[in-house]
């Protein structure tokens, strides 16, 4: 089965063709920073007309890569939730009527489960049983999966996920859009330990996170400082600290709770080095294992919903014509594999 996957939740547009029998044909990104650059932020409705302009450009480039023509699409996916609405149904009335066009089925795919499933689109041994950690935009989430589609939440954000906290601390100490990526290149050149923040909510049990009390131990002690090239620096390398020993310090209480060996992280702040090589150390301590996408599969794109599409399409799930999204969604409602 050949299938045509879809991404348009938010400020990337991404398109990608997954072959079941061949693997990922070809896939191409298109990022909509320089757009929003200049709002220090994503612009809803530019994100919708922009996934306009780009989506079948990329349609055509992917299929022409993948060496396929339009024909040959066997089905198509495409992200259905959470995202930006508007976002969400160019990708969704785009998909559905392509969908219609072929004569094929179609399949809204929710964005996280994408995610989550993304380490697995290269490593067809990683199976079931095991912990993921999904820490993309919005979302910082920690779920034990027993089977595709059967997802149980042990712990989540109860205010700033752990992305929009580096975006939102960059912000404050100046740094250009987007945050993130600029305060993890920044931390490089920190000096670790001239600055200490906490580690929110260890000191109990449970495996909730809150990021916004750290933001402000942040915002306080820059405007104390000098302010000084270094000082920005040193402190981008606490936070990032931080934030990577609290995701560190959870994901070891998240394996031991759901008696698991095996960790899955997914999303942009995946792409972390320090956390990569934080959470491998875990992992080799435990004698465990620690399970990343490749950095381009972290942030959002269409392979992931083109591979998570085509396991459930695999299945037998397809759904009707309607245009359907869901701005927002849980995935621990989605149907088993």
């Amino acid at each position: 089965m050949r299938v045509l996957g879809i991404e348009t939740s938010c400020d990337e547009t991404g398109v990608a063709v997954y072959d079941t029998a061949a693997g990922l044909r070809a896939h191409a990104l298109y990022s909509q920073i320089a757009l929003h650059a200049e709002y220090g932020g994503v612009v809803p409705e530019l994100a919708s007309r922009d996934h306009v302009r780009k989506l079948l450009p990329l349609v055509r480039q992917t299929l022409a890569e993948s060496g396929l023509a339009v024909a040959d699409i066997d089905a198509v996916a495409y992200t259905a939730g959470p995202g930006l609405v508007g976002a969400l149904m160019v990708g969704a009335a785009a998909g559905r009527a392509l969908a219609w066009a072929l004569d094929v089925p179609a399949l809204g795919v929710h964005h996280m489960e994408g995610h989550l499933l993304a380490p697995l689109l290269e490593d067809p041994t990683l199976q079931p049983p095991f912990v993921a950690l999904l820490v993309s935009g919005g979302h910082t989430q920690l779920v034990a999966v027993t089977a595709i589609g059967q997802y149980r939440l042990l712990g989540e954000t109860l205010d700033d996920a752990a992305g929009e906290a580096f975006d939102k601390t960059a912000k404050l100490m100046g740094l250009p859009y987007p945050g993130g990526p600029e305060l993890a290149r920044l931390a490089e050149t920190g000096r670790p330990g001239l600055f200490k923040f906490s580690r929110p909510m260890t000191d109990r049990p449970g495996l909730d996170f809150s990021f916004s009390g750290l933001k402000t131990q942040v915002l306080l002690a820059w405007k104390a400082s000098d302010q000084s090239e270094q000082t920005r620096a040193d402190i981008a390398r606490a936070f990032e600290d931080a934030v990577v020993d609290t995701l560190a310090i959870k994901c070891e209480r998240a394996l031991e709770e759901a008696n698991a060996d095996i960790l899955v992280v997914a999303g942009g702040v995946g792409a972390n080095k320090r956390l990569r090589a934080r959470l491998e150390l875990m992992a080799t301590k435990r004698r465990g294992r620690v399970c990343f996408p490749r950095p381009e599969f972290c942030t959002d794109n269409g392979a992931m919903i083109a591979f998570a599409g085509a396991l459930r399409l695999q299945a037998g799930q397809h759904e009707n014509a309607s245009v359907t999204v869901f701005p927002r969604w849980d995935m621990a409602g989605l149907p088993a594999v």
